[in-house]
């Protein structure tokens, strides 16, 4: 459906001022591609999406139907997934901090918990215990250098004896199954990616242990509008560069081996950074002291990207328009930082809507409720329209209130 302003006008007056729009085939066309990227390399090859990206629940419903893992890092997006479909032996349970009340009903129906630190060890002792004839899957976040220069904060330092004691832990119990190796680093540079692949060679290489499935969990730029592409100070890999970097030596190493793991990522961005849009109306136009501030029904939160100018597009509505130059959008909060676009040039008018790209990660999911309920979700299927999440009210807000 193209967005020209007939079809502005009709949803603004059955949705409102402010909107997102999900492009779910873009999703299932990016998922099926990154995919395809991989197993050319490395057939046993298959997606954890990660739901705290973006937890749209028709998302989460295409990853099971094509077959890729659910990968949650909390009770929520767990009883998401179970919600959605998905079984528990599909669901790979990450983060720092898990329910330990939850921990035993999820192993017992098959689930994987990476381990990421001791604490979760007598947990999970009272259940293998407790349980001695069922296989329990366990799987360890593993923390290594690979000269990012970051040092993160989750999972074992592979050279602690924390690590020692965990991999200790996991033989101590014949029902345990070791069942993968994770890890996660934050920069999505391609240049890491070798080795991150790597680093899991040389734990396998190291303990003698080939596992069902090495995750090298996320961090990959997704899909963007080139103008978003030349804000960054490295280059944008695409999917095949991604795969070329890290399923290469993957495949290698298993060539002349007759065990092949699985071989998992986890991406979030990378599948849905370019499947939503947010549709802002432009409320107010006003100089102070000779800058023009624009104020749009939007916030920065709703599109969560800062220090760069998102892919924007302007369409008249009808009012008469006027040019300005370096006009900056801001948000309807009483935040002072909360900008939307820096320095545009272009005409404009009252009433104008502007439509932002690649705003499918970690926005929806990270927008608290801010002196505003949130906007409604809607899906363009063709010449239709899904209402994919409804609009907020003030009952929703309140409700969880006593007065």
């Amino acid at each position: 459906m193209e967005l020209n302003r007939e079809v502005l006008a009709g949803l603004k007056k059955e949705y409102g001022d402010a909107f997102y729009l999900l492009d779910s085939e873009q999703f299932r066309s990016n998922f099926l591609e990154l995919k395809e990227c991989f197993s050319s390399i490395y057939p046993n090859f298959n997606i954890a999406y990660s739901y705290k990206t973006n937890y749209i629940p028709k998302l989460c419903k295409i990853v099971n139907e094509l077959g890729g893992y659910a990968e949650v890092v909390s009770e929520m997006e767990m009883e998401l997934a179970l919600r959605v479909g998905v079984v528990p032996k599909r669901i790979i349970w990450n983060g720092p901090i898990k329910n330990p009340d939850k921990v035993e009903e999820f192993l017992l129906k098959g689930g994987t918990i990476n381990i990421d630190s001791i604490e979760e060890l007598p947990v999970i002792r009272k259940v293998a215990e407790k349980y001695q004839n069922e296989v329990l899957n366990i799987g360890i976040r593993c923390n290594y250098d690979i000269e990012d220069g970051v040092r993160s904060r989750f999972g074992f330092d592979i050279d602690s004896e924390d690590y020692n004691r965990v991999i200790n832990f996991v033989n101590e119990y014949d029902n345990l199954n070791l069942i993968n190796f994770q890890c996660h680093f934050a920069k999505r540079q391609i240049e890491y990616w070798p080795a991150r692949a790597k680093g899991m060679i040389a734990i396998i290489d190291k303990l003698g242990v080939i596992p069902q499935r090495i995750d090298l969990g996320g961090g990959l730029f997704g899909k963007m509008d080139e103008s978003l592409k030349q804000q960054f100070s490295s280059k944008i890999p695409n999917y095949v560069e991604y795969a070329n970097a890290a399923a290469t030596i993957i495949a290698e190493y298993f060539k002349n081996k007759d065990e092949k793991p699985e071989l998992i990522i986890e991406p979030g961005s990378a599948l849905v950074g370019d499947c939503m849009k947010f549709v802002g109306t432009v409320k107010t136009i006003k100089n102070v002291r000779g800058k023009v501030i624009v104020s749009v029904l939007g916030s920065q939160k709703n599109i969560s990207m800062t220090g760069v100018n998102p892919p924007i597009e302007l369409i008249a509505m009808g009012n008469e328009q006027q040019y300005y130059k370096d006009v900056d959008f801001v948000g309807f909060t009483c935040i002072e930082s909360d900008t939307l676009y820096k320095n545009y040039s272009g005409k404009l008018a009252i009433d104008d809507v502007i439509v932002i790209y690649n705003c499918g990660s970690y926005s929806l999911v990270m927008k608290p409720p801010f002196i505003l309920p949130n906007f409604p979700v809607l899906d363009l299927c063709g010449e239709q329209v899904e209402v994919i999440k409804r609009a907020e009210t003030f009952d929703d807000i309140f409700a969880t209130f006593n007065y």
